[in-house]
């Protein structure tokens, strides 16, 4: 698009200017047609081990932002029931957040109440933000559609759940109030 020095010129004098907008670059492999995968991320584990989410590869992720002061605490029995039943199909991955100032103080107290209250034998990760600015890589890619191809929800609350399927890609977001045995999600999880 050529424009002459004089219509710049006025363009200028009217207080008009001419830019061009650009969208934000994504991650090379991240497009709108061909988003990423959580297979993409690695993770520290609560005892601070170093793990690449491709390990659960060919399953079903249930990731779930959890804490162990709310009223949605008691869910890790039923997130425990769920990834005992399902055990073959769905891997539930629960990741600690004091996002919400309802986190014990430390990754130890926190597996120590998770195995002792609930008997959680899921994997467990390292307390980490979950929304905002300083939200773990993870889950700034699970609340961008732009990245993820499929949802644009951060967790407002503890015991938000993302759907991934068996090839790593971000399926469906439900909020804290929809149960782990509710049908809805089972249904999702094991079809």
């Amino acid at each position: 698009m050529k424009f002459s020095v004089l219509a710049l010129a006025a363009a200028a004098s009217l207080g008009l200017a001419f830019t061009t907008h650009r969208p934000a670059p994504m991650h090379p492999t991240e497009t709108a047609a061909n988003p990423g995968t959580v297979y993409d991320y690695t993770v520290k584990t609560i005892d601070g081990k170093e793990v690449k989410l491709s390990k659960y590869k060919g399953k079903k992720l249930l990731i779930v932002n959890t804490a162990s002061k709310c009223g949605f605490t008691p869910q890790y029995k039923e997130l425990e029931e769920l990834s005992k039943k399902y055990a073959g199909k769905v891997t539930v991955l629960g990741f600690p957040s004091n996002s919400f100032n309802q986190e014990l103080a430390s990754n130890e107290e926190v597996a120590a109440f998770c195995e002792k209250n609930y008997g959680v034998t899921f994997p467990l990760f390292d307390t980490a933000p979950v929304k905002g600015d300083d939200a773990q890589p993870l889950y700034k890619f699970l609340a961008d559609k732009a990245k993820n191809g499929a949802v644009s929800d951060a967790p407002n609350w503890n015991f938000c759940k993302y759907l991934v399927d068996e090839k790593g890609h971000v399926v469906a977001f439900y909020p804290s109030k929809v149960k782990p045995s509710d049908p809805e999600l089972v249904a999702a999880l094991t079809k």
